[in-house]
């Protein structure tokens, strides 16, 4: 079954963080998998990647609301890191949030390839992996 090398969770929920990861591994969803808890540490960590020569998570599940940094502030800042493969990373919004202004603002990045509420489920993470073995 197709795996993905490397996967991110930014998210400062402990219980979904632990619950999703428990999913991905059940499913061999990823190879390596990286926990931020807010935007701001994600960028940093993303940013020491590049510098040591490492390519970015193809695959960035981050969530709107967390402390430090929101998921909004992490956009705007995630797209103005110079990278090779910043154009190869799929990022998608995990929130309980179905908040019509959610969906709008969310059309406005490019770089945002979908949007799961909370929970994720395998069916979830099905699809990921469809969409990236299909690219």
């Amino acid at each position: 079954m197709f795996k993905i090398s490397s996967t991110c969770i930014i998210d400062d929920d402990p219980i979904f963080v632990y619950s999703t990861k428990r999913i991905m591994k059940d499913l061999n969803f990823s190879e390596n998998i990286i926990v931020y808890t807010n935007g701001q540490d994600a960028i940093d960590g993303l940013k020491e990647m590049i510098t040591n020569g490492d390519k970015m998570p193809p695959v960035i599940f981050l969530d709107l609301n967390m402390p430090i940094m929101n998921g909004w502030d992490f956009l705007e800042d995630f797209v103005q890191i110079p990278h090779n493969n910043r154009e190869e990373v799929l990022i998608y919004i995990i929130s309980s949030s179905i908040d019509p202004r959610d969906l709008e603002q969310i059309k406005r990045y490019e770089v945002v390839n979908n949007y799961i509420l909370k929970p994720v489920v395998r069916e979830d993470l099905h699809t990921v992996l469809s969409k990236m073995k299909a690219e």
